[in-house]
């Protein structure tokens, strides 16, 4: 009989646990896709609760990438829609768990491309969380196998609830409007940037002068390396060389690639189509890394024949996914106190339409951001 009790008690105990975190949710308005082909549209929809560990932000700026595009465009993988977008998120914190240490209310905070991951693995162990063995949880478009595994919702949004070990603490000297594009394209570059030892005196080329190379060049520049950039138009030319670098090769003139061959210790390439990667490996030094950033559609992605690979030589090739949390958190507070931004150009959320085909047409110079205050 008192077991019996005991199970009963236990059942209302989770019941009402049950019942009381639906009733906590997060009411969030965003601005949605419900189709690949579809346009951006107004969307209702509501984030788990706050819990002890979790911090609510409400998001004053977000960042268009170009993984959103491809995301919203399904051109990786099958997503569930309508699905909001965004994993360049920069806001001020309005709630905090009651076990929460890292922040408190009105503190600004930033979110990139993971909201959570399993915390136990090797990888998570050492703070490379984006290569969790159990699957990081994506800012959106991503199963949260902590939430019942409801799919995420990102940042073109008005907040956002996330642990706070995942949240990035955004210095209050930092230029707001510009931080939100450091959370991705920020790491992205200044990851591998860092651990290919880039430093003073180095010769390093930037393949791809988008939104990813505009950051590259900065850093690399920072560090004191002899910055070559690579692109397919001449209305970059100047802004590269303003920033730092030394030369400029524009690839659709065939005469600027003479005489390149075996020059460059680590190749960057922020490249989001086809290209021909056996031209570039060829311009690595022996023992040099060509690290591989840019993600194009898989119906439009390079590939290199095994052949072109060996006979290249000890000249690596591979790719790299964004950073963890602490190495986010110092690429942040480095960029701060370096003057390292991104060159934005603010929109309303009325915009992100039209601010997507002119990524794809490649008419954007760097990076557009969402002003989420102009969200109805």
């Amino acid at each position: 009989m008192k077991r019996l009790i005991y199970i009963s008690i236990l059942m209302a105990i989770t019941l009402f646990a049950t019942v009381s975190a639906q009733d906590n949710r997060i009411p969030a308005k965003g601005m949605a896709k419900f189709s690949k082909d579809g346009n951006f549209k107004p969307y209702a929809f509501t984030r788990h609760a706050v819990g002890d560990n979790d911090v609510l932000i409400d998001i004053l700026y977000a960042g268009i990438c170009h993984s959103d595009i491809h995301t919203e465009r399904d051109d990786w993988w099958s997503v569930k829609y309508p699905l909001v977008a965004g994993h360049e998120i920069a806001g001020r914190v309005t709630q905090v768990g009651k076990k929460v240490t890292k922040f408190k209310v009105g503190d600004y905070a930033g979110v990139g491309c993971m909201v959570n991951s399993c915390g136990e693995c090797e990888y998570c162990k050492r703070g490379e969380e984006q290569y969790c063995l159990k699957g990081n949880v994506g800012t959106y478009a991503s199963h949260d196998y902590f939430h019942n595994n409801e799919i995420t919702q990102g940042g073109y949004s008005n907040n956002i609830v996330l642990s706070e070990n995942f949240a990035i603490k955004i210095p209050k000297n930092a230029d707001l409007k510009k931080v939100a594009p450091l959370l991705c394209a920020g790491i992205t570059t200044y990851s591998p940037i860092h651990f290919t030892h880039m430093k003073k005196g180095d010769t390093i080329a930037i393949a791809g002068f988008g939104g990813l190379g505009y950051m590259a060049v900065q850093y690399a520049v920072a560090l004191g390396a002899k910055v070559t950039v690579f692109d397919i138009t001449e209305d970059k030319r100047q802004d590269a060389l303003a920033m730092g670098a030394v030369k400029y090769v524009n690839v659709k003139n065939p005469d600027e690639l003479k005489g390149l061959d075996n020059t460059y210790r680590v190749i960057l390439s922020t490249i989001p189509a086809k290209y021909d990667l056996s031209m570039y490996l060829k311009m690595l030094k022996v023992d040099g890394d060509m690290v591989v950033i840019g993600l194009p559609a898989f119906s439009n992605s390079p590939s290199i024949d095994v052949t072109n690979l060996v006979m290249a030589g000890r000249r690596k090739l591979y790719g790299t996914q964004i950073g963890g949390i602490r190495e986010t958190q110092e690429m942040l507070d480095y960029s701060v106190s370096h003057n390292i931004y991104p060159k934005v150009e603010i929109i309303s959320a009325d915009k992100i339409d039209e601010a997507y085909q002119k990524v794809l047409a490649g008419e954007v110079r760097y990076r557009y951001v969402i002003d989420m205050s102009t969200l109805k």
